[in-house]
């Protein structure tokens, strides 16, 4: 008996993991590597990913197995269709062929209410954003922008020698999402928000190991206490648009409370509460947060070998009169500070890429994508990648004169149908962080050859300390 118990107890783990192994990399006509049961390849992918090289993961199996290849990531058997062909036919067959899709990580921490999918609830949300963030809405947020920037920097860097300019650029770029779009401006408020803001963004991208401790118990936990919160400002919310003190037009927030109480009318489809919405706006402002605080960062650390930039704003500067905010027409006039962001988003994209999911089976590239697979596109493969970028690691703006790069090759704010609702958004946001700090600064990084890390987004690991220089006459 004894002798029959260690056999079983020996063997049934070994025929445990022999059947998930064969399960995980059961045959299938895309080629590739699918690494061990339950696990994949997600070690080598998360690992590139935190050392910021997450293109070479994509580069190396597709020299072994070409443009179209499989593993497994996540728990999740995964396609990547590489090059710019790949990222045209996803944004393409968006809603067609493909949907998006998130990992578990995202939908517990942008959780909704009976266990409705937040890749099915987002293009409910798309549909409310075009009045608040097409190109003739944003032109109206420029001054208030400026408004907020300069009252930023009077507040937390005149008068100072050294800055910390990652903790800084948060602190701006998130008080600025949450006043345009939630329309709150108290400061309590504000800080209820922020503190628990980056442990929610950070447990977006990561394992979905909720045991205390970790990155995603820490993100999950937070962002509970941030719906919490944004859950009384769409209650108080509610109370003024129904005595007339708040305007169904004046930012996203009330819209979408007026655009919700409309669409719940029609019962044959679930409500949408009051949670769904709180975590609606927590994806939003995740997304809008992310992409410009990281742009801003590593703009502030490339600027400083690149005076073309300040001569441009202080020509837009010396035009204006003194005190005069900023406006549409003077962003359109930041053509080179403009290539200069691009270049930024080129070298560092602030984001991983994204995540689809086949609604059927298809073909691409001769290979049949099954059903229920899920695919991957890293803006990194191409924007990082000699072939569409020739000596990619080189910072050169010149890259977007003209016409510019082949199509589908940047993608930092996707493409098609799927081109990200805020990039208009971000642009104006951007240009003016550059016009204020280059009219006004000089700086020097305190340490020039600082580190990079993703966590889970691109960061400077000491924070970027800079030097400030103040110019003798400020715009």
């Amino acid at each position: 008996m004894d002798t029959l118990l260690l056999i079983s107890s020996t063997l049934l783990p070994i025929i445990t993991i022999f059947i998930l192994y064969h399960f995980f990399t059961q045959k299938s006509s895309i080629p590739g590597h699918y690494g061990w049961p339950l696990i994949g390849e997600s070690i080598d992918y998360f690992k590139k990913l935190r050392s910021g090289t997450n293109e070479q993961f994509a580069m190396q199996r597709r020299k072994l197995f070409g443009d179209v290849f499989g593993t497994s990531i996540l728990g999740e058997k995964m396609a990547f269709l590489c090059g710019p062909e790949g990222n045209k036919f996803l944004f393409s067959n968006e809603n067609k062929l493909v949907e998006v899709w998130w990992p578990s990580s995202v939908e517990s921490i942008i959780k909704k209410s009976n266990n409705k999918s937040v890749t099915a609830e987002s293009a409910k949300v798309r549909q409310l954003l075009p009045p608040f963030l097409r190109a003739h809405a944003v032109k109206n947020y420029i001054a208030d922008m400026d408004s907020e920037l300069r009252q930023h920097l009077e507040d937390y860097w005149t008068g100072r020698d050294q800055v910390e300019v990652c903790p800084f650029v948060a602190k701006y770029t998130f008080a600025l999402a949450v006043k345009l779009l939630l329309g709150v401006r108290d400061a309590t408020e504000l800080e209820k928000l922020a503190v628990p803001f980056v442990e929610a963004a950070g447990g977006i991208i990561a394992v979905p190991i909720n045991i205390p401790g970790t990155r995603f118990n820490r993100g999950v936990k937070a962002s509970k206490r941030i719906r919490e919160v944004i859950n009384g400002i769409i209650a108080q919310r509610r109370k003024d648009l129904a005595d007339g003190t708040a305007d169904p037009s004046q930012n996203l927030l009330s819209h979408m409370i007026v655009e919700v109480d409309k669409r719940n009318q029609d019962t044959s489809n679930a409500p949408t509460t009051d949670g769904d919405m709180s975590s609606d706006l927590l994806g939003l402002l995740i997304g809008g947060y992310d992409t410009i605080n990281t742009t801003v960062v590593f703009i502030m650390m490339m600027l400083v070998d690149y005076p073309d930039v300040y001569r441009e704003q202080t020509e837009i500067a010396k035009a204006k009169p003194s005190g005069e905010l900023l406006n549409w027409d003077d962003l359109r006039k930041m053509k080179y500070s403009w290539n200069v962001a691009c270049e930024v988003l080129r070298m560092r994209p602030p984001t991983v890429g994204a995540f689809r999911v086949a609604k059927t089976d298809f073909t691409y590239g001769s290979f049949t994508i099954p059903k229920g697979w899920k695919l991957h596109y890293l803006p990194h493969y191409t924007q990082r990648n000699h072939e569409f970028f020739p000596h990619p690691e080189k910072f050169d703006p010149s890259r977007f004169e003209g016409a510019g790069p082949a199509p589908y090759t940047f993608v930092p704010f996707g493409g098609g149908a799927r081109m990200c609702p805020g990039n208009e958004y971000a642009r104006a946001e951007i240009l003016v962080f550059m016009y204020n700090i280059v009219t006004r600064y000089n700086w020097e990084r305190l340490i020039p050859d600082e580190k990079v890390v993703i966590d889970p987004l691109p960061r400077p690991v000491h924070g970027l300390p800079i030097k400030l220089i103040p110019h003798k006459t400020e715009a």
